[in-house]
């Protein structure tokens, strides 16, 4: 896993509207497996929609999309591009793809009506997450959009749901005098 940082600038790579999650994000059959592995997902991000996409795209990259990008329930594509360092920056995505989004610690900013318009594939971008600022230094445009909510902001840095609870438990029981093979009548 890499580094995080909210501050992301690298390639764009425009995607356009309503790129599914199944065959569009990731390949179905690793949906269908239910992998979660994100050393084996990271090598097939787009790989049905931009065939070897994986090897070009390198930390720091963004996914700019359009309207509906990642339609589907399902995030196994959020956790190979949090694998692979890149941020996403789309117009609208689902609720259920944002959630996912957020649960595997991916750095995301939806609701940015015109971003489409905004940059071209291979643009130098640059965007903060945390305070919702965008540049594109290849137009020389900048803009604001909102900020991911504070709230989700310390699930997204400690990697996801998964690393949120495990810091999350870790703390509560190191405050506790009480082991943790200890009976329930025995807890404080």
């Amino acid at each position: 896993m890499v580094d995080f940082h909210w501050n992301l600038r690298g390639t764009c790579y425009l995607l356009g509207d309503d790129v599914p999650h199944a065959d569009g994000v990731i390949p179905q059959r690793f949906i269908i497996d239910r992998e979660t592995d994100p050393d084996v997902l990271k090598h097939h991000l787009f790989e049905l929609t931009d065939p070897g996409f994986a090897s070009r795209c390198k930390p720091g990259d963004i996914i700019v999309a359009g309207r509906n990008f990642g339609v589907g329930q399902k995030s196994t594509g959020y956790i190979a591009m949090r694998a692979l360092g890149l941020g996403v920056i789309c117009e609208s995505m689902p609720t259920q793809g944002y959630r996912g989004a957020i649960y595997a610690g991916l750095r995301v900013l939806a609701h940015c009506q015109g971003v489409t318009s905004m940059c071209s594939n291979g643009d130098d971008i640059e965007v903060n997450f945390s305070s919702g600022s965008f540049t594109n230094h290849t137009r020389g445009l900048t803009t604001n959009w909102r900020p991911m909510p504070q709230s989700l902001q310390d699930l997204v840095a400690k990697g996801g749901g998964e690393a949120w609870l495990s810091a999350w438990w870790a703390e509560t029981t190191s405050s506790l005098d009480v082991p943790l093979s200890a009976k329930p009548e025995a807890l404080p």
